[in-house]
């Protein structure tokens, strides 16, 4: 994996055929997604003042997006004054490079890591072991995803993807690779599960001396960031190693503490269906004698610069990472997470992947076009993203760059077929509407021949119909019916 995509993987259309025909697969993805979401439900309904709240969390973001610049050097000053160091990553490679010689002088060949998927993005894991450094993911999913080989396919669930029956199977056959075994007799009971990376990761979390985490928010007037978790794996990332490396998206920010009241009421809900988060972690600097002597905070942009340059595609970086988005899209639902070649699955990942990468590679081309545009990710989103419109504006800049061929190692943008086609199509539709008579006149013929209709359409057309079917030509234009039930007058003018 390199700066987010997983290489190898097919575009959407490809990689989705094959996941829908995994019944294992759609049967987890069913059963998870449907558990959460209807517990979100319920939870977001306790909260009378919900539309205040989204109303405010978007307006945070999008007041602190029009002023990130001032607000990223608010930050930084107030991280260095509180004893901390602050780094500047453009793109992935960057903070890659930042990250391994922070680690390298400290001397250790080991870091514990806090769920982050702004290291997945930049591929810090790979980046790090290609340097002899371990990695030890100590979320339980991501535990999961590290020991089974395996990719995330949630943002907020990485091994959703897996039963008890897999996980406790992966335990079993990998724990002893890793460090301490899984107990003898293993079950696929959770309270045993659980227990079994506890006791895995104990001794990880003993020995760390460097630490690596992400952050939900980022506080420009304090300096402070916020981690909020479910299992404590993250205090422990947190409070116990001697060196603390914090790897964040520039996106991440809230210009005041006051802004944390939205936030940590909208995101536990949204995400894990609870009222608040069981931890919430947050850190300032450094303090003698109490947590990591030493602090840094390696700022990447990779890709989020030219994301806010455009005034429509910018909302998704409102994106607080809750997940609600990928638990109502039944295109996620029945794909699951890794057709979307992205750390960023889902309805999010289908805007905001292209946006970070560019939409050059035969991936992030196809992605805009992985939704139904149903409007359900819009509905639950706590920021009010409206994805469905992102969505349609993200397919505007793909077919204007025309579809993605490969000339050996090089991408060739061709020019879109279909344009001319397309807009002749549109100029006939316009003179039709415009035209009365003419339209009911071909109204009644396309009725009267309808049983000679093709189920596709030729041409250019294919590619429309070749994933839908055409709707059916009603027996009777409505004009037609509307004069027959109306007395035989026509009220239609």
């Amino acid at each position: 994996m390199s700066g987010g995509t997983f290489v190898g993987m097919p575009a959407f259309p490809k990689a989705a055929h094959e996941a829908v025909n995994n019944q294992t697969l759609r049967g987890n993805l069913r059963h998870a997604t449907h558990t959460i979401r209807g517990k979100r439900a319920k939870a977001v309904a306790e909260m009378s003042d919900w539309a205040e709240l989204r109303e405010a969390g978007k307006r945070i973001k999008d007041h602190t997006l029009r002023h990130l610049d001032t607000y990223l050097v608010q930050l930084e000053e107030s991280v260095t004054a509180a004893g901390g160091v602050v780094h500047w990553a453009a793109d992935a490679d960057e903070a890659n490079r930042i990250v391994v010689e922070l680690v390298r002088m400290t001397g250790e060949s080991e870091v514990v890591k806090v769920k982050s998927m702004a290291t997945q993005e930049i591929g810090l894991n790979e980046a790090l072991e290609a340097e002899g450094i371990a990695a030890y993911e100590t979320d339980l999913a991501e535990l999961i995803v590290q020991l089974g080989k395996d990719r995330p396919s949630h943002i907020l669930v990485p091994a959703i993807h897996r039963n008890r029956g897999e996980i406790r199977d992966i335990f079993a056959r990998e724990m002893s690779e890793w460090g301490r075994p899984a107990p003898e007799g293993l079950t696929d009971t959770p309270a045993e599960l659980a227990e079994a990376a506890r006791l895995h990761l104990r001794e990880k979390f003993l020995r760390a001396k460097v630490g690596v985490s992400g952050a939900n928010f980022m506080v420009a007037e304090t300096g402070t960031l916020v981690v909020v978790e479910s299992e404590g794996n993250g205090r422990m990332c947190l409070t116990l190693p001697e060196t603390l490396i914090s790897v964040v998206g520039i996106e991440k920010i809230v210009p005041t503490w006051r802004d944390l009241e939205v936030f940590l009421q909208t995101l536990p809900r949204s995400s894990t269906a609870e009222r608040m988060n069981p931890y919430t972690s947050t850190w300032t600097g450094t303090t003698d004698g109490d947590g990591p002597q030493t602090f840094h905070l390696v700022l990447i942009d990779n890709g989020r610069t030219d994301t806010l340059a455009d005034e429509v595609g910018r909302q998704a970086l409102r994106c607080i990472r809750c997940s609600a988005c990928l638990n109502v899209c039944p295109v996620y639902e029945r794909a699951g997470g890794h057709a979307y070649g992205s750390v960023y699955p889902g309805p999010i990942g289908a805007i905001l992947s292209p946006q970070l990468r560019g939409t050059a590679s035969e991936i992030d081309a196809s992605l805009p076009y992985a939704s139904s545009l149903c409007g359900a990710c819009y509905e639950v989103c706590p920021v009010a993203i409206d994805i469905p419109e992102v969505l349609v504006h993200l397919r505007e800049r793909v077919v204007e760059g025309g579809p993605v061929t490969r000339d050996g190692n090089k991408v060739v943008l061709k020019p879109a077929k279909g344009h001319a086609a397309e807009r002749a199509a549109m100029r006939a539709a316009r003179w039709a509407f415009s035209h009365p008579g003419a339209l009911r006149t071909g109204q009644r013929l396309a009725s009267r021949t309808r049983r000679f209709h093709p189920r596709t359409l030729p041409g250019p057309g294919k590619a429309w119909s070749g994933t839908r079917d055409l709707p059916a030509v009603p027996a009777e234009p409505f004009r037609d019916w509307w004069q027959r039930t109306n007395g035989g007058k026509d009220t239609s003018k």
